[in-house]
């Protein structure tokens, strides 16, 4: 089977490094859509060097890995051999719609663009949509972003579904379901530090709760301060990602309602902020639990509960060492990584005024025992977590497709 990613961007890249490593697919279609450089030897060049994680064939084959695992560049069509997989180029169409998915084999397409993430966007969108992908001869795509539904009013199509592999992946009706979400990599490592304690808790346990993300810089902040476009409200999107921590939004609140729908009664806030490294990322989880004083919420029943599931999937990883963001570059291939030794609880008696809400024959005040939880987790927001994520998730939909 082949596999068609649009989009050679940060994503993009490492899916093509993550499946020409895996080789589940026979052969990788990828949509530039448009000149790069001279010639395909620059596009090769992009795919084989990375300023973040060094060669291609380091990746691949460690210190004793060959120069170059790029290989049969052929101009005139466009193709090449990576790791020995047959990679095409295309550089016609940057509109999902006149991508030639179909004349190339392609039935499963990867969208890593960020560009189309709208699922109710027709096909003909005058500036192009994701499900562009489908008339063009796809028969799903995956999104490597959360969908983003411009026009108010408007519900989710009953052929999109948000999954993160591990979480909620069996939410994907393969008869129903054409265009899929990954969510983002913040959504991804968040479900993996809350779906433990969902299912040890219980959602009732859970009184409020909230994240920062500590978040790598992205392709869309500028290294030098610009000038803001007509309209724009974020004026820190345009400040230099090279000198400042930038206050910014995250949507993976609302991503993590659709694949954790018992979050969904709990206010829950999130947060986000960027800094001035080029990957690895962290969440910082509060959670307020109503406690019980005969089976205390402390740390080292916290640290338990994620090393117990730790064990039971390969997508989180308990450490007890102190860990800097550089430790998780490039590996390890899980969702989340808590640090424990940074897991930290406090436990108060709030006095709750009943009187106020008129309850009949309750008393005027009762004392509940809170206990506060703050727990680490940490992601490579690119290749490490969230495209191996990815790549499993793509491998998933291709094989239940006939």
């Amino acid at each position: 089977m082949k596999l068609g990613i649009n989009g050679l961007g940060r994503i993009g890249k490492l899916s093509l490094w993550h499946h020409v490593s895996r080789q589940h697919f026979s052969e990788l279609v990828v949509n530039v859509g448009r000149e790069v450089g001279s010639s395909l030897a620059d596009i090769a060049g992009v795919i084989e060097r990375d300023s973040t994680y060094g060669r291609l064939a380091n990746y691949l084959y460690g210190c004793k890995a060959p120069l170059s695992v790029i290989t049969d560049l052929d101009e005139s069509t466009g193709t090449m051999k990576v790791n020995g997989v047959p990679v095409t180029i295309l550089r016609q169409s940057r509109d999902p719609k006149g991508i030639a998915w179909k004349d190339n084999g392609v039935r499963l397409v990867v969208d890593t663009t960020g560009a189309f993430t709208d699922p109710t966007a027709d096909a003909d969108a005058p500036r192009g949509s994701l499900r562009g992908h489908l008339q063009g001869g796809a028969e799903k795509v995956l999104l490597s972003a959360p969908f983003k539904i411009k026009q108010k009013g408007l519900e989710m199509p009953e052929d999109a579904v948000t999954t993160v592999m591990g979480i909620n992946d069996t939410d994907y009706d393969p008869a129903r379901h054409a265009l899929i979400s990954a969510a983002s990599c913040t959504t991804t490592c968040l479900a993996f530090m809350v779906k433990p304690l969902l299912d040890y808790f219980g959602a009732d346990k859970f009184l409020s709760a909230s994240m920062v993300t500590v978040h790598a810089a992205t392709g869309s902040q500028p290294v030098l301060d610009r000038v803001p476009a007509a309209g724009a409200t974020d004026l820190r999107k345009n400040r230099s990602i090279l000198n400042n921590i930038v206050l910014t939004s995250t949507g993976a609140a609302k991503a993590l309602f659709l694949v954790l729908p018992e979050m969904q009664r709990i206010g829950f806030i999130a947060e986000s902020v960027r800094i001035p490294t080029s990957t690895g990322s962290l969440i910082i989880l509060v959670v307020n639990f109503q406690d019980d004083p005969a089976n205390p919420i402390n740390r080292a029943l916290l640290n338990s509960v994620y090393r117990d599931y730790g064990k039971q999937t390969s997508y989180l990883m308990y450490s007890d060492e102190q860990l800097v963001s550089g430790d998780i570059v490039g590996a390890p291939a899980a969702a989340a990584v808590i640090e424990g030794q940074e897991t930290h609880t406090r436990t108060a008696t709030i006095n709750v005024n009943l009187g106020q809400f008129k309850c009949e024959g309750a008393p005027d005040k009762v004392e509940v025992p809170v206990t506060q939880a703050v727990i680490y987790g940490w992601y490579d927001n690119e290749l490490g977590s969230y495209t191996n994520m990815l790549g499993d998730r793509t491998v998933s939909i291709a094989e239940e497709m006939v």
